[in-house]
């Protein structure tokens, strides 16, 4: 009797799997061997990503947050149709004491964004906190909008809405609480809330420009500011 053929796929060299499985009848041992000889370098030669992603929790204290309040569009009729631009109004911050508002023009939103963030930037401003809240409770009106901002107690959040809360939440504060009482204009509201946080004064800087001398009190006893004289 003939020896049997050895099988010789699974030792196979690369190209004999290939001509195996497509041999008459896919009967021969030598051509199912070498055919999952070849699955079996494809296995081994699949990429594997070696860089794992690394998962960052918050962000950086120094990086800038952009909030887009919001987007208006405006049409001009033309020979042809109507021709489109959009303004788009947005608001910076970096959480911790410092805000500007911007307003981008464009033809395209994603420029006219790219302009207001760019414009917000370059109006940053200083706002007082007094650690999550506000020192005291401030009242602003710019044009038609009216907006009052009081102090509240840890962890009772942003009571605002959405235009007000964009403002608040870029500037870093948590627990505020808020009413608008005059125009829904996101553009007056914005400004607004951006004037009512321009006029928090700490009471160190008060007694400063007063001339007065904060001194240490102890826990349930006040103590009344003296006058210095230069």
């Amino acid at each position: 009797m003939p020896e049997p053929k050895q099988n010789t796929g699974v030792h196979g060299g690369p190209g004999r799997g290939g001509p195996g499985r497509g041999g008459p009848g896919r009967g021969g041992p030598g051509g199912h061997g070498g055919g999952q000889g070849g699955r079996g370098g494809n296995r081994r030669g699949r990429p594997q990503s070696d860089s794992p992603e690394s998962l960052v929790d918050g962000k950086p204290s120094n990086e800038l947050v952009e909030k887009v309040v919001f987007i208006n569009r405006s049409a001009k009729v033309v020979k042809g149709g109507r021709r489109f631009s959009f303004s788009a109004l947005v608001v910076t911050g970096d959480r911790n004491g410092r805000v500007g508002v911007g307003l981008g023009k464009a033809g395209e939103v994603a420029d006219a964004i790219r302009k207001g963030g760019e414009s917000a930037k370059n109006a940053m401003v200083t706002v007082s906190l007094k650690g999550t809240t506000i020192p005291h409770e401030v009242f602003s009106t710019y044009c038609g909008a009216k907006i009052l901002l009081r102090p509240a107690s840890a962890g009772t959040g942003i009571i605002a809405g959405k235009k007000v809360r964009a403002v608040l939440e870029s500037v870093g504060l948590k627990d505020v609480l808020t009413k608008s009482l005059g125009s829904k204009n996101a553009a007056n509201v914005v400004k607004a809330t951006v004037a009512a946080l321009l006029q928090l004064r700490q009471r160190e800087e008060i007694y400063r420009c007063r001339g007065l001398e904060i001194k240490k009190t102890t826990p349930g006893v006040e103590v009344q500011p003296t006058v210095t004289v230069a």
